[in-house]
């Protein structure tokens, strides 16, 4: 019975041991994937969030071979000059003369308005006065036919004021047809000076858009590879500054923003291209020269 008892058991153990070993194997299976998972999120962590390093001379560059570009894209600004302004102001001039020439318009249909109804008022007070007249004629008394006499008066007096108001409404109404005859050809003149400029503006813009799509597609990329900090200063320096230059090459022992004399050991660091200067009198950000012809600017 012992022996038996033995032989029983002996299996048992063999089948819970290579559970074990499998448990165990697949255990390390599931690390191993884990790890594997784990670098491979590491690593891309890494490089979405370490962007690519660039030098003070690589920072320098991009950002004056920025500024070169926005200059171009200024000039083209300066072609187009005060035609887009010309084009709003004369449309808005139009819309201006237009409103008045409504006014006109309406005083003109009032004025008639008033002459129709004075008229209707005078073929009125002309009937009144032809019935007092009648009735004069069957008065009993003295102070009955001063009372009609009296009526009549007014009703006359009522005639010359409606007439008056006629020949008042006339008047103005030939006042604003040559205020109106005027103010169309005045707005014909504005319209055809509208059409002028606006196809010259067209044309320009035409000439120019492709060339400035293209520039502010090479700004774009520009723009991708410079620190944010960076590319903020150097839109705030040339949003203050009067000609829009915000990096600006060494002349003359000066600064070519401004003309402010740069002391020889500061011309050297900025020649050294090793820290980002900028000018201690205008606050633009300072290059030397010769990176002009380096980049072919």
């Amino acid at each position: 019975m012992a022996t038996k008892k033995k032989t029983e058991t002996a299996p048992k153990k063999d089948k819970e041991v290579k559970a074990e070993k499998i448990t165990t194997t697949t255990e390390k299976k599931t690390q191993k994937a884990a790890k594997s998972v784990a670098t491979t999120e590491k690593a891309e962590t890494v490089a979405v969030q370490e962007p690519q390093e660039f030098s003070i001379e690589e920072r320098l560059k991009s950002l004056y071979r920025l500024q070169k570009i926005m200059t171009k894209i200024d000039n083209i600004k300066i072609l187009r000059g005060d035609l887009p302004l010309e084009v709003q102001d004369l449309k808005d001039e139009i819309v201006g003369l237009q409103t008045r020439l409504e006014r006109y318009s309406e005083s003109i249909k009032d004025c008639e308005k008033k002459i129709a109804n004075n008229k209707n008022s005078i073929e009125e007070s002309k009937i009144k006065i032809g019935k007092k007249k009648a009735q004069q004629k069957d008065v009993v008394n003295n102070r009955e036919y001063e009372i009609l006499s009296k009526e009549i008066e007014n009703l006359e007096l009522d005639v010359q004021i409606f007439d008056k108001g006629i020949n008042e409404a006339n008047a103005e109404i030939e006042t604003r047809k040559v205020e109106y005859d005027e103010l169309i050809n005045i707005i014909k003149e504005k319209k055809d000076d509208l059409q002028i400029k606006e196809a010259e503006l067209e044309q320009i813009i035409v000439e120019t858009k492709k060339e400035e799509e293209e520039l502010r597609m090479e700004v774009k990329e520009l723009e991708e590879n410079i620190d944010v900090r960076l590319l903020s200063a150097f839109k705030r320096i040339r949003k203050n500054a009067r000609n829009g230059l915000a990096v600006v090459p060494i002349e003359r022992n000066s600064c070519s923003g401004c003309f402010s004399q740069i002391p020889p050991q500061r011309q050297l660091d900025i020649r050294q291209r090793r820290k980002i200067i900028v000018c201690e009198n205008c606050g633009r950000i300072i290059v030397d020269y010769e990176m002009g012809s380096e980049l072919n600017l």
